[in-house]
C-alpha cells in the first residue's frame, strides 16, 4: 500500500515537472516591483505638483488609450507629491493586472518648476499562440492519473489559437478545435471597449461538439460514467452574447443571455430518469445573467494584498422543463502579516432555486475550480452551500533563470520563479435535498495541509498540495492554474 502511494506520488510530481518544462519554453514575465526614480528638484514631499506630459514607450501593439486608461491621474491634474508616487505605483499594477506586459516601469520623466512628467515604460508580451491542444477531461490530474491511470482514451486533443490584444484593445479571440474524448469546435471573442469613452464592452461565443461518454449519476459521492464506443451518447451546442460596463478601473459589470441545447442517447435516460426533468432526453433553454466583478488586488494572477469579489445572478429557463434561478458569491481577502509573509481568506457560496432539480443541475463542489483541497476524488451535488478556505503563505525562494538569445544582438530572456511555502485550512457545507448513495452532502467538511506554490512565466501558478480531509485520508494534490 506505502509503494503503490510512493509510486503515484513520484508520478504526479514526474507529471507536474513535465509540464514546467514544456511551459519553459515560453519568454518571461517579470512582475517584480520597479523603484521609482527621484523627483529632481523637489524636495518637500508635501507640496502640491501638477501632472504633465504622459509618455509612452515599449508599447508596439497596445493603443495608448487602452494604456492611459488603466491609469488613476491625467494630464492637467494635482496632488500632493506622495500622493502622485502612490499613483505611479497604482498605474504600475494596473497595468501589469492588464496581462499584456512583461513589465511596467511608472517614473519620473523630467521636472519643470511644479509640473512633473510621466514616462511609462512597458515591454509587451506575446499575443499570438497557435498550439496543440492537449488536455485530459477529468477534473484534476489527480483523478486522472490515479483512478484513471492516465488514461489516454480520456484526453482532449487538437489545435488551438489563443490571439490576446488581438486589434491593440486588449481583446481576446479563442478558437478551439478539438478531437479524442469530445469532438468539439468553438470560438469567442471578447473586446473590452466598444466605445470611445471606454466604458462599453462586448462578447460573444459559441460552441458545438458530441461525446461517447457521459457522467449520468453521482454514487458515493464519485461521478459514474457510461461510455459507448460505437456511437455518441451526448450532443451539445451553446452560444452567447454579453454586454461589459466599467465605469471606472476595479469594478466590471456584465448583462448577457445565452443559449443551451444537449440531446442524450436513450440509454441514458434509462439509466438515470432524472438527469432530465421529466424523463426527456433533450433540453434546450435560454438564460438571462448579470455579473460582477471587482479587482483591488496587488496581482491578480497570484494576490497577496487587496481585494476580490465576483456576485453572479442568472434565470435559467422560460418553462417548466427547465426552471432555476441561482445566484453565486466569491471573495477574496489578502493581507501581509511580516516580510515575505501573507494571510489569505477565500469564501464562496451559492444557491439554486427552486430546491427541487433534475440531476443535470445539480452539481455543486468538485466540478471547475470549485472546489474543497483533499476532496479532489470526490464531486458533492447540491443545491445550497459553499466554504472557507484560509491560508497563510511565505515567500522561500525568488530567482530568474537566465535563457541565451538565439540570435547574436539579441536581449537574453529571464524565466521569474517565485517559491512559496503554505499550510491552509477548509471548511464547507453542501444541502443536497435528494442525496440519494452519497455520503458527503448534508455534513460539514474538514481539511487541511501544507503545499508549496510555484508562480512564474505567464502566470502560471505550479501548485503542490499533500492534504487531509475528515475522511481519515491524505494525498498528494496537483493543480495547475494559467491566465490561459
Amino acid at each position: 500500500m506505502i509503494r503503490s502511494k510512493l509510486k503515484y506520488s513520484i508520478g504526479l510530481i514526474l507529471a507536474a515537472v513535465n509540464s514546467i518544462l514544456v511551459l519553459a519554453q515560453a519568454p518571461a514575465i517579470d512582475s517584480s516591483f520597479r523603484p521609482i526614480p527621484d523627483t529632481a528638484g523637489i524636495r518637500n514631499t508635501n507640496v502640491s505638483v501638477t501632472v504633465g506630459q504622459i509618455n509612452f514607450t515599449g508599447n508596439k501593439k497596445t493603443r495608448e488609450a487602452i494604456m492611459l486608461r488603466e491609469i488613476p491621474f491625467r494630464t492637467g491634474e494635482s496632488y500632493p507629491l506622495t500622493v502622485l508616487l502612490q499613483k505611479f505605483e497604482d498605474a504600475r499594477r494596473q497595468l501589469m493586472n492588464t496581462a499584456l506586459f512583461h513589465s511596467v516601469v511608472v517614473a519620473a520623466d523630467n521636472t519643470t518648476g511644479s509640473v512633473i512628467n510621466v514616462a511609462v515604460t512597458v515591454k509587451e508580451r506575446w499575443y499570438l499562440f497557435p498550439v496543440p491542444y492537449f488536455k485530459p477531461v477529468d477534473r484534476n490530474l489527480n483523478q486522472w492519473i490515479v483512478e484513471q491511470k492516465a488514461s489516454l482514451g480520456r484526453v482532449n486533443y487538437g489545435a488551438k489559437v489563443l490571439y490576446n490584444n488581438a486589434t491593440g484593445s486588449n481583446d481576446k479571440l479563442r478558437l478551439y478545435l478539438v478531437a479524442g474524448y469530445t469532438r468539439q469546435i468553438s470560438f469567442s471573442y471578447d473586446r473590452l471597449y466598444i466605445d470611445k469613452a471606454l466604458k462599453w464592452g462586448m462578447k460573444v461565443g459559441f460552441g458545438t461538439g458530441k461525446n461517447r461518454e457521459v457522467n449520468y449519476n453521482t454514487v458515493d459521492d464519485k461521478q459514474v460514467f457510461l461510455k459507448d464506443e460505437n456511437s455518441y451518447v451526448r450532443s451539445f451546442t451553446s452560444a452567447f452574447t454579453e454586454l461589459t460596463y466599467r465605469r471606472a478601473i476595479r469594478t466590471r459589470h456584465s448583462f448577457g443571455i445565452s443559449y443551451y441545447r444537449e440531446k442524450l442517447a436513450d440509454t441514458i435516460i434509462s439509466l438515470n430518469p432524472s438527469y432530465f426533468k421529466g424523463g426527456r432526453n433533450s433540453i434546450a433553454f435560454p438564460t438571462v445573467f448579470y455579473t460582477m466583478n471587482y479587482f483591488d488586488l496587488d496581482y491578480i494572477p497570484y494576490p497577496t494584498k487587496g481585494y476580490a469579489a465576483q456576485v453572479s445572478l442568472s434565470k435559467g429557463g422560460i418553462n417548466s422543463n427547465i426552471n432555476i434561478w441561482q445566484l453565486h458569491v466569491k471573495g477574496i481577502g489578502a493581507w501581509h502579516v511580516a516580510p515575505k509573509m501573507f494571510f489569505d481568506l477565500n469564501i464562496y457560496g451559492g444557491i439554486k432555486l427552486p430546491f427541487k432539480q433534475p440531476y443535470f443541475n445539480r452539481r455543486f463542489l468538485g466540478y471547475g475550480d470549485t472546489f474543497m483541497q483533499g476532496y479532489e476524488y470526490y464531486v458533492i451535488d447540491g443545491v445550497a452551500g459553499g466554504y472557507l478556505k484560509t491560508t497563510l503563505t511565505r515567500e522561500l525562494l525568488n530567482f530568474s533563470i537566465r535563457i541565451p538569445p538565439v540570435k547574436k544582438g539579441k536581449e537574453a530572456s529571464r524565466i521569474p520563479v517565485k517559491i512559496f511555502g503554505k499550510v491552509y485550512g477548509n471548511t464547507g457545507y453542501v444541502h443536497n435535498p435528494e442525496p440519494g448513495e452519497n455520503m458527503l452532502s448534508n455534513k460539514m467538511l474538514y481539511s487541511g495541509g501544507i503545499g508549496i506554490d510555484i508562480l512564474t512565466f505567464y502566470d502560471v501558478t505550479f501548485k503542490l498540495e499533500w492534504t487531509f480531509n475528515q475522511l481519515g485520508q491524505n494525498g498528494i494534490f496537483v493543480h495547475r492554474k494559467t491566465i490561459f
